[in-house]
């Protein structure tokens, strides 16, 4: 499976960007589309994940500012951010999980969002 992500970019505080993540190849289903985010020094944390049943999950810190959806019919996840804030800065990867205990998987190259006035 390759992931291609694309819409990062310079945004100031209070803005909105769209993050997009299509995902070619043997996709196997079902299987979970994620997107993580990594910061300067920091550990990649989860944002939000979407499975192929469409339950979506949230880390509970982005709630209410970053909505993911998902296109099944072009293979691809969304992730909608508002109310950007510069701790949002992060380089941003989607990911995707399949097999029975989701033990296999595959990261897209990432995306760099930056928030600064």
């Amino acid at each position: 499976v390759q992931l291609q992500a694309s819409g990062g970019g310079l945004v100031q505080p209070g803005g909105s960007l769209r993050l997009s993540c299509a995902a070619s190849g043997s996709i196997f289903s079902p299987n979970v589309m994620g997107w993580y985010r990594q910061a300067p020094g920091m550990q990649r944390e989860q944002v939000a994940t979407v499975s192929s049943y469409g339950i979506t999950n949230y880390a509970d810190s982005l709630k209410g500012r970053f909505t993911m959806s998902r296109d099944y019919t072009k293979n691809t996840v969304y992730l909608q951010m508002n109310s950007l804030k510069p701790e949002d800065t992060a380089i941003y990867y989607c990911n995707i999980r399949w097999g029975p205990q989701n033990q296999f998987g595959s990261w897209g190259q990432g995306t760099q969002v930056t928030v600064s006035s």
